[in-house]
């Protein structure tokens, strides 16, 4: 009676050890584990706490530490909105005061929506590019061919705020410094007292063409080697891209102005030189810019629009950026756009654009002083110009009139 007492005693024991076992065993491993062809509903979504905030500290970029930056933006497609807002840390005053500056998103709620105009216009223009593309009567060089196709030295004018997830392509003589202003204070690239600058207008003028104040796709290839048209196409998909263009005849108008009306000692020796010679008729031309101001010698609007038909030109050298053609620079048939701004709606497309990108309580559009290049003077402007050279002008830049929808300037072609 002893021994089966102390057999069922055991056997007691051991059936008390195993069934805490199995219950030990399912808490840490899961029923998944016994039953592997069991399907299991998901539990509820348990938050994970927010990492903790480490301190910036300055570092040389590496390839990993910028794909992990991109990584934790969380962006959704093509509206620059945060999935998981990164909280701002809190912690002991005292410890902060020693911290080097930590960089924080600042994300804005709003209360009332877009105007219906706005998000209207902005589907026609979106709709209209990809309308022009897809159309085989609108040709240009280039047009078919792949974003794996583009030369990296033509990438040069799509600026990426990794900040922000945006990505601006800039065309000069649009507005091109303010923005440039504005995307310097989003990536907080300039310092100021040892806090990255806020005010766009604060930027220095030196500073907002300075090409080591952007990070432009031109760069990727040093940075990311052979991952580099990898990442450029995931931050396209993902980022949120604008662009800014105006009236091609005025903003060739505006080029004129600014480049051959100024003293401009850097397009007088590249350009105003040249086009001196072979159509002013001037084999020697001062050498400088203010001996030719001096001497009465000026590159005329007649002479720059011979400068640009001549074939001559383009076998040199391509245009230079604040004449070429728009899809030349930004390539929108490669690149679906998320907001395609007009300078004659700046003021409206700026405010649209920053709330949609949700920094417009971070910063504001500046305003210019200066008198812009009014379309009306179109006619005063092309008098001069033959009807001819006209046409074949509006041909050169024909791709660009129809892409963003600018009307065919009929009083000046049809005369």
């Amino acid at each position: 009676m002893g021994t089966s007492r102390m057999f069922r005693v055991f056997v007691a024991l051991g059936s008390v050890f195993m069934i805490l076992l199995i219950i030990f065993y399912w808490d840490d491993v899961g029923a998944t584990h016994l039953y592997l062809h069991t399907s299991v509903s998901p539990g509820p979504k348990i938050p994970h706490p927010a990492p903790k905030l480490r301190p910036h500290t300055p570092r040389t970029p590496s390839f990993l530490s910028d794909i992990d930056a991109f990584v934790n933006q969380f962006l959704e497609p093509g509206t620059g909105e945060p999935t998981d807002l990164v909280p701002v840390e809190t912690g002991n005053q005292s410890e902060k005061a020693d911290e080097v500056y930590v960089p924080r998103r600042e994300w804005k709620i709003h209360l009332t929506p877009v105007a219906a105009e706005l998000r209207e216009r902005q589907e026609r223009r979106r709709r209209l590019l990809q309308e022009m593309c897809s159309n085989d009567s609108v040709s240009f060089s280039g047009k078919n061919r792949s974003f794996d196709d583009i030369p990296n030295k033509e990438l040069d004018h799509l600026i990426v705020d990794d900040r922000h997830g945006i990505i601006y392509c800039y065309v000069p003589k649009v507005a091109c410094s303010n923005w440039k202003r504005i995307m310097i204070v989003l990536s907080e690239s300039l310092l100021h007292d040892g806090v990255p600058q806020r005010d766009p207008q604060a930027v220095p003028r030196e500073l907002v063409h300075n090409s080591s104040m952007h990070f432009t796709f031109s760069k990727f290839w040093k940075r990311y080697g052979k991952f580099a048209k990898h990442l450029m196409k995931v931050k396209l998909k993902k980022y949120t891209k604008f662009i800014f263009v105006r009236d091609p005849f005025v903003r060739l108008i505006s080029a004129y102005r600014d480049k051959f009306q100024q003293r401009n000692e850097n397009f007088y020796q590249k350009f105003a030189q040249v086009i001196l010679r072979r159509f002013a008729n001037q084999p020697t031309p001062p050498a400088t810019v203010d001996e030719a101001v001096a001497a009465g010698v000026q590159v005329s609007f007649s002479h720059f629009v011979r400068y640009l038909l001549d074939p001559q030109t383009e076998q040199g050298a391509p245009f230079n950026e604040h004449w070429r053609q728009v899809h030349r620079l930004c390539h929108p048939c490669q690149i679906q756009y998320d907001f395609v701004g007009h300078l004659e709606t700046a003021e409206e497309d700026a405010q649209h654009l920053l709330r949609q990108l949700r920094v417009d309580n971070v910063v504001e559009f500046p305003t210019s002083s200066r008198n812009l290049t009014n379309s009306s003077w179109e006619s005063e402007w092309f008098r001069s110009i033959a009807v001819e050279e006209r046409r074949r002008l509006y041909r050169l830049y024909e791709p660009d009139f129809k892409l963003f929808g600018y009307e065919r300037p009929d009083s000046l072609l049809d005369e």
